[in-house]
């Protein structure tokens, strides 16, 4: 089934996406580029990330809420929590504590930029996590017509 098959693989890719974006991508921006450059191309690549993780994650929900209808089994799974997971901190750290940035970088707000940064990264990194533990799971998920 065609669904199941994109349900195994799309965590992986998604889980490979952050990845690439926090091991590689921001890491080589900030090794290239002056700080300032730099930080721009962050925030350009962490939008990327951010909309293509909605969209990931969405497809994922779905995905999973067929799943449970085909095995006729619970509405709610690990797999559909993962997934609600992981959009939840996309929209925390992206849509809440990133648009806080620019003025904290200032000196304005409550806290500090970076104690804002420190959040947001740990956001992103529990976010790795959950898709990571999705992937995982996908791997060892028992196929429908087995």
């Amino acid at each position: 089934m065609a669904q199941e098959r994109w349900r195994r693989l799309l965590p992986g890719l998604w889980a490979g996406w952050l990845l690439c974006v926090a091991l590689l991508a921001t890491p080589a921006g900030f090794a290239l580029l002056p700080q300032a450059d730099a930080g721009r191309l962050a925030a350009r690549m962490l939008a990327q990330e951010a909309y293509t993780s909605l969209a990931l994650g969405i497809v994922m929900v779905l995905l999973e809420r067929a799943a449970a209808r085909h095995d006729g089994g619970p509405q709610f799974s690990w797999g559909l929590g993962l997934a609600l997971g992981a959009i939840f901190c996309t929209v925390f750290g992206y849509f809440v504590i990133q648009p806080m940035m620019p003025a904290a970088r200032l000196g304005q707000g409550a806290l500090s930029f970076g104690a804002l940064h420190a959040i947001s990264s740990s956001i992103y990194a529990l976010k790795c996590v959950l898709v990571l533990t999705l992937a995982w799971r996908a791997t060892f998920s028992r196929s429908p017509s087995s």
